[in-house]
C-alpha cells in the first residue's frame, strides 16, 4: 500500500509540474516550447475561423493570442485543423500491422482512432486484443479500443472463440479501452438474450460507450434496442434509417471505407439540425485507398465537395466523434487541448500538408517522421503467425450442393439479396460456387452454397479474410480450383489467393492470424493489386472489390442471406435456410 501511495504522489507531482508550466505559458510568462505564427485555425465551439498565434507546452494547446516560442514556424495562408479521428475502424482491414497503418494514416491529418479489434480476437480470442494493445503502443497516432461485443458474431457462426461478457471484462481497466464495440447481435438484444444483456449491462458498469450496429433496424425493435444503452450506428445506408435513429437519440457515424460508402446517402445530415451528433469513419479502409486516396481526410473533402459547410465537415471527423467518446482532450483547438494538429492548405484543395502530434512534427513537407516501433510479446507473435487447423482438401469436399439458396451481391454494398435458389454452378447466369472452410478448430465443416453478381467465369478466389469469424471463405466455378485455392491460402498461413486449373494466379501472404502482414504497406498494396487483376482476368466483375466483398458473405448479421461453416442463414429470421 506504501509503494501505491508514493507512486500516485510522484504522478500527482508531475502532473502538477505540467500544468505548472502551461498555465505559465499561457499567461506569458514562459516562452513556449513552439508557437504556431498567424494561425487561422478551426473553431470548432464557435464554429468559425479564428486567428492568432497557437502556443503549445507539454504536448498540449497553452494558448492562443500573441505568443513567442523557443520555436517558431509560421503557417500564415494555412489552416489549423484539429487532427482528425476516425470513429470506428478495424486496423486489420488495412492488411497491415499497426506500425504500417500508422505510417500510412499519419500524411492524412489522423492523430487517433478508435478501433474494434473483433477480426484478431475471432481468430485467437483474448489474446488478440493483447497483441492488438501491445502493437499500437507508442505509435504516433492514440490508438483507442472498443472491445469486441460479438465473438462469434452470432451463435450461428464459428470461430476461434467465444467470448462471453467475463472473459473480455478485465479490459475496461484499460486506459485507452473506451467501451463495448458494435453490437451486431442486434436479434438477441431485441429478444433479451439474458448472455447479450450481460454485455451491454458490464459495460454499462463501467459507464462505457456502447456502439451499435443494426442496418435497417426500425419501429419497435429499434427502440429495444437503444433502450439497451446502444448509442451509436455506423451501418445506416439510407437517410430515413438515420434520422429514425437520431430521433431514438442516437450517434450516427457516417461511413465511408472501401466495401461501404455510404456518405452519399447520408451527407444531408450534415447540412441539417443534428449534424451535431453526427461523425466521420471508415470502418474497412483497403491499402490501396490508403494510399492513393487518403483517410479521415477524403472524407471531409467529399462532404465538402458535396455541399457541407467545411467547419461542419471537419467538426465531424474532430469535435463530434471526441465529445462522444468521452475524450476530453482531443478534437479542438483550445487551450488545454491536446496539440494534436492537421495543418492544410485550403478547404477548397484540403491537401494535409503539416501534422503534429502532442506537439511534435509527425508528418512536414512530405516526409513522414520516423517514430519508435512497439513490437508484441514473443508468446503472442508466435501465437499469431500460427492459427490454422485445416487439413489439405480435395475436390471431393467441395462436391454435392445440389440446391441451395443463392445469395445475391449489391454493387458499393454489403449488404445482400436472396436471390432464390439454384441446383448448380452456371457462369453464364453468374452462378458460382461459394464456400466457407472452417479453419480454427479443425471440425472439418464447410458450408455450400451459391453466389451471383461477382462474375467469376473461370477459376476460384479465397481468402482467410471473412467477416467476422474469418473461416476461409472461397467463391469458384469448380471444385478442382476451389480445393487448390483453400490448400494454398492454409500453406501461407493466411491471405489471400487467385487460382485456375490448378495454379495460382495471385496471391497476398497475411501471415498474422491470417489477416495481417508485416511486410510495408505499399508491398502489400502492389501485391492484392497483381491478384485483383487475376481476379478480374478471370471475370470477376470490376465494380465489385474481389475480396473486400467476398469477405462480407459470411457475415451472419448483415440482410439478407450469408453463409457460414454449417450452411446458409437468412440474417432476418437467424435460421438457416
Amino acid at each position: 500500500m506504501a509503494g501505491k501511495r508514493e507512486l500516485n504522489y510522484a504522478a500527482l507531482r508531475q502532473k502538477t509540474d505540467e500544468e505548472r508550466r502551461l498555465v505559465e505559458t499561457a499567461a506569458g510568462r514562459r516562452r513556449a516550447e513552439l508557437v504556431l505564427k498567424n494561425a487561422r485555425y478551426v473553431n470548432v465551439f464557435t464554429h468559425e475561423l479564428c486567428t492568432g498565434d497557437i502556443a503549445i507546452a507539454c504536448g498540449k494547446i497553452a494558448g492562443i493570442g500573441k505568443y513567442d516560442g523557443e520555436k517558431e514556424l509560421n503557417v500564415s495562408g494555412r489552416i489549423v485543423c484539429p487532427g482528425f479521428l476516425d470513429a470506428h475502424i478495424h486496423i486489420e482491414s488495412s492488411l497491415s500491422v499497426p506500425r504500417e497503418f500508422a505510417r500510412a494514416v499519419v500524411p492524412h491529418g489522423t492523430t487517433a482512432i478508435v478501433t474494434d479489434p473483433h477480426e484478431i480476437t475471432n481468430v485467437m480470442g483474448t489474446d488478440g486484443i493483447e497483441y492488438m494493445l501491445e502493437a499500437t503502443e507508442r505509435l504516433p497516432i492514440d490508438v483507442f479500443f472498443m472491445l469486441p461485443s460479438c465473438v462469434p458474431s452470432t451463435p450461428l457462426d464459428e470461430a476461434g472463440a467465444e467470448l462471453d461478457w467475463f472473459a473480455i471484462d478485465r479490459f475496461y481497466a484499460h486506459p485507452r479501452v473506451l467501451g463495448l464495440a458494435e453490437m451486431m447481435n442486434y436479434v438477441g438484444v431485441c429478444a433479451a438474450d439474458e448472455a447479450v444483456l450481460a454485455k451491454l449491462a458490464a459495460a454499462r458498469l463501467h459507464g462505457k460507450r456502447i456502439d451499435g450496429h443494426a442496418p435497417g433496424l426500425s419501429g419497435g425493435d429499434l427502440q429495444a434496442y437503444a433502450a439497451a444503452g446502444v448509442r451509436s450506428d455506423h451501418e445506416c445506408f439510407a437517410i430515413d434509417d438515420a434520422r429514425e435513429k437520431l430521433r431514438a437519440g442516437q450517434y450516427i457515424m457516417i461511413r465511408d471505407g472501401t466495401a461501404a460508402k455510404n456518405l452519399e446517402a447520408l451527407v444531408d445530415l450534415l447540412k441539417q439540425p443534428g449534424a451535431e451528433r453526427c461523425m466521420l469513419c471508415t470502418d474497412d479502409k483497403h491499402p490501396i485507398d490508403l494510399l492513393k486516396l487518403g483517410h479521415i481526410d477524403y472524407i471531409i473533402k467529399k462532404a465538402i465537395a458535396r455541399g457541407v459547410d467545411p467547419i461542419t465537415a471537419v467538426t465531424a471527423a474532430t469535435r463530434n466523434p471526441a465529445e462522444y467518446f468521452g475524450l476530453t482532450e482531443h478534437g479542438a483547438v483550445a487551450p488545454g487541448y491536446r496539440a494534436d494538429l492537421a495543418i492544410i492548405d485550403s478547404f477548397e484543395h484540403f491537401e494535409v500538408q503539416t501534422v503534429l502530434k502532442d506537439g511534435r512534427m509527425t508528418y512536414e513537407n512530405g516526409t513522414l517522421c520516423a517514430f519508435a516501433v512497439s513490437e508484441p510479446s514473443g508468446e503472442l507473435s508466435a501465437e499469431a503467425h500460427d492459427t490454422f487447423r485445416v487439413r489439405r482438401l480435395r475436390p471431393e469436399d467441395f462436391a454435392g450442393a445440389g440446391r441451395r439458396a443463392v445469395i445475391g451481391m449489391v454493387p458499393g454494398e454489403i449488404v445482400s439479396t436472396d436471390n432464390g435458389y439454384a441446383e448448380g454452378v452456371d457462369p453464364e447466369r453468374d452462378i458460382l460456387k461459394i464456400a466457407v472452410v472452417e479453419r480454427h478448430k479443425g471440425t472439418g465443416h464447410i458450408g455450400l452454397g451459391y453466389l451471383q453478381g461477382y462474375g467469376l467465369k473461370r477459376g476460384a478466389v479465397a481468402t482467410s479474410i471473412s467477416h467476422d469469424s474469418h473461416n476461409i471463405i472461397a467463391v469458384g466455378t469448380n471444385d478442382a480450383d476451389l480445393a487448390a485455392a483453400v490448400n494454398r491460402v492454409v500453406e501461407n498461413c493466411g491471405g489471400i489467393v487467385v487460382a485456375e486449373d490448378g495454379a495460382v494466379r495471385g496471391e497476398v501472404v497475411l501471415e498474422i492470424a491470417g489477416l495481417m502482414s508485416e511486410a510495408p504497406l505499399t508491398a502489400v498494396n502492389d501485391a492484392l493489386e497483381r491478384a485483383k487483376e487475376a481476379a478480374f482476368a478471370l471475370g470477376v466483375n470490376r465494380g465489385v472489390d474481389p475480396f473486400m466483398t467476398l469477405s462480407f458473405m459470411s457475415l451472419p448479421v448483415i440482410p439478407a442471406l450469408r453463409l457460414t461453416t454449417r450452411g446458409m442463414v437468412d440474417v432476418l429470421t437467424q435460421k438457416f435456410v
